[in-house]
């Protein structure tokens, strides 16, 4: 499935980025006990925007510094380094980041 493509008149009618993640940042204090952690299946490439947004926006990212991969964690507990996480997800990943998000918690339950 394509990326979707946004108008420039559709990118500033956005809600503002700051406001944006400060709500990200009251609803992870509402709802993760202790640490967060992030975690994704691309954490090299989801990373870089939400600890980017976070410091850009907020000064601080209340994930610290690092992050973990959904596959990496997969292949450890199975104790093995070719298997695949991504048959335990239901719902379809199609790059729209609420159904990737689902998929990723299946995966978690699972």
């Amino acid at each position: 499935m394509p990326s979707a493509v946004f108008t420039r008149e559709e990118c500033l009618a956005f809600d503002d980025p700051k406001h944006v993640m400060e709500q990200f940042q009251e609803w992870l204090a509402a709802n993760c006990k202790g640490r967060t952690m992030f975690s994704s299946d691309n954490n090299g490439f989801d990373w870089q925007f939400i600890n980017w947004y976070f410091h850009h926006f907020i000064g601080k990212n209340p994930f610290g510094f690092s992050s973990t991969n959904l596959g990496s964690l997969y292949k450890g507990m199975q104790k093995d380094m070719f298997v695949n996480f991504k048959h335990l997800r239901k719902t379809r990943h199609t790059h729209n980041p609420v159904d990737d998000a689902r998929g990723n918690a299946e995966h978690y339950c699972r």
